[in-house]
């Protein structure tokens, strides 16, 4: 497995300091964040997985805890907006140039609004997926935040 992404790289030009992390990615797993906290022995609510979403029919990329379901509701509000849906997974990979399972927010193909959980933010670090199926980064979430110039809102339900 490569440990230079496109997710890797957007950090380093970015100055943000990180570390690499690899698990075993199961593809049969029902919810990959999880998967990817237990294989790598973290708290669920530190690891942190990527959902791609659209917002009144604009993409948007949100970073949410593995162990939290995002509220559409509060989605579409961060972003100043009436409704909220999950993006078809097929659309994600387009948009994104990532594989379902190893969506990076980091050096996505086209660059979107991005939003992250706040309550994150008070974590001393998260890990985020490094733009590969088994690969996370670890950093600080506000150097995340900074890094992808997102809003920062209560998203979880």
């Amino acid at each position: 497995m490569s440990r230079t992404t496109r997710a890797t790289q957007f950090l380093q030009r970015a100055g943000i300091a990180f570390t690499v992390a690899t698990y075993d990615y199961d593809p049969g797993a029902e919810r990959v964040g999880l998967q990817a906290a237990e294989a790598m022995g973290e708290e669920p609510g530190r690891v942190l997985k990527t959902l791609m979403a659209e917002v009144d029919g604009r993409p948007v990329c949100v970073v949410v805890p593995s162990d939290r379901e995002v509220s559409m509701k509060r989605l579409a509000a961060a972003f100043g907006g009436k409704a909220a849906q999950m993006m078809r997974p097929a659309d994600a990979e387009r948009l994104t140039g990532y594989h379902v399972g190893g969506i990076s927010p980091f050096g996505q193909k086209k660059r979107v609004p991005t939003a992250i959980e706040a309550t994150t933010l008070a974590l001393p670090y998260v890990f985020m997926n490094g733009g590969q199926r088994g690969l996370q980064v670890r950093l600080a979430p506000d150097d995340a935040r900074r890094a992808l110039d997102a809003v920062a809102a209560a998203l979880v339900a």
